[in-house]
């Protein structure tokens, strides 16, 4: 684990409006493909201008970092505002912008990770000058690869866990357009790769078809779902009322006439807080290697079926009296609570003990979307938030 402390060399601190802020972080193409390095730069330096030490969680290929700061004294009863540094991938869609330029159309800014979620960074960052006078802190904590299973964060979380005084609480800024979100599904990826046996696709009792085989366990997954969604609670209040088993990506084959030797594919579960995505997991396990892999080598005992666990992220549920999200209510001056379908970081911060809600600026609706956007109205309702915030933990 890496940690380097920043430093100073300018002598008149740049300022910036939450909208100048979201700008120079849009402009930082980072991708969770590519470094992140570049905006934890600048990041690190415009808070030393402001007399913030700010210190890197490297990754272990040094490529990317984490970067945690705290302004204000070094006492118990701080607040965490948590946002993650990547986005997700632009090609392949139809942009009618520059993705990488924060541009303005009826009240609306467009730009990658405008929603998802910069914009939450960036007006902490930006009113970072109006938090001289804090008697009790702010820290910041951005994180790397979430939108990839939330890799870089638990590394982080351990580091504050360890560097900083007691927490208050945790505001994870995802886009819930600033309305608190009190639970989120699990997130949990495994990868399963199916070496099959080459024959000529006339001759099919001597091949083992990789392709046919993973369609075999494809379709296990979708009745498994199935499965779930009829034996849904009517109570739940998640959207959908069940935990989900998906296959998102497959490769396999070499031609229309031949056996596939190779197949993979990648399954994304998403289960309610309260499963375990490990227990589909032992489940699907159990068909593959009791029923799937003897058929297979029966034929060829050179055929298997390898699973890699890719991503194991937990849910996320949070009761309503819970002083983080007593917190957010009164921040952002919401009655209700809600729980959404989509996952972040908060599971990660609670398995931790943290006392976490979600809120931010934004609607996950624009979130991957090619012109993804915020509204200047949540832009401006996300500052209103931040300034409270400020208020109270200076009083």
């Amino acid at each position: 684990m890496q940690e380097t402390q920043s430093k100073s060399g300018e002598d008149t601190p740049a300022r910036y409006t939450p909208r100048e802020m979201l700008e120079k972080l849009v402009s930082y193409p980072t991708v969770s493909s590519c470094s992140n390095l570049d905006l934890i730069d600048f990041v690190q330096d415009y808070l030393a201008e402001h007399g913030v030490q700010a210190y890197r969680v490297a990754s272990d290929c040094g490529t990317k970092a984490n970067l945690y700061a705290t302004i204000g004294p070094h006492v118990a009863g701080g607040v965490v505002l948590s946002g993650h540094t990547d986005v997700v991938p632009v090609e392949g869609q139809d942009w009618h912008s520059d993705p990488f330029v924060l541009t303005e159309k009826e009240g609306l800014l467009y730009g990658r990770g405008t929603c998802d979620m910069k914009a939450f960074s960036a007006i902490a960052l930006a009113l970072v000058p109006e938090m001289k006078d804090l008697k009790r802190p702010i820290h910041l904590a951005l994180s790397y690869d979430e939108e990839i299973g939330c890799l870089g964060a638990p590394r982080l979380i351990e580091t504050i866990k360890d560097q900083l005084p007691p927490i208050r609480a945790v505001i994870v800024g995802e886009p819930t357009s600033m309305r608190v979100v009190t639970g989120h599904k699990s997130i949990f990826h495994f990868e399963t790769r199916v070496t099959g046996h080459e024959a000529h696709s006339s001759q099919q009792q001597r091949g083992v078809s990789a392709v046919m085989i993973a369609g075999r366990l494809i379709n296990w997954l979708g009745e498994r779902q199935r499965t779930n969604a009829d034996d849904a609670s009517p109570e739940c209040t998640f959207e959908p009322p069940y935990s989900t088993l998906h296959c998102g990506v497959v490769h396999g084959g070499t031609a229309h006439n031949i056996t596939a030797r190779e197949c993979c594919f990648v399954t994304d579960i998403r289960t309610l807080p309260d499963e375990d995505p490990r227990e589909y997991l032992a489940e699907y396990e159990r068909f593959v290697r009791d029923v799937v892999e003897p058929e297979m080598q029966t034929i060829s005992p050179d055929t298997c079926i390898t699973i890699e666990v890719l991503a194991d992220v937990p849910g996320f549920d949070a009761s309503e009296d819970a002083d983080a999200v007593q917190l957010a209510k009164q921040l952002s001056g919401q009655n209700s609570i809600e729980v959404v379908p989509y996952a972040a970081e908060s599971g990660q911060f609670q398995q931790a003990g943290f006392s976490v809600a979600m809120c931010g600026p934004g609607s996950i609706d624009q979130a991957h979307q090619p012109d993804e956007f915020i509204s200047i109205a949540q832009l401006n309702s996300g500052t209103d938030f931040m300034h409270r915030l400020i208020e109270l933990q200076s009083s």
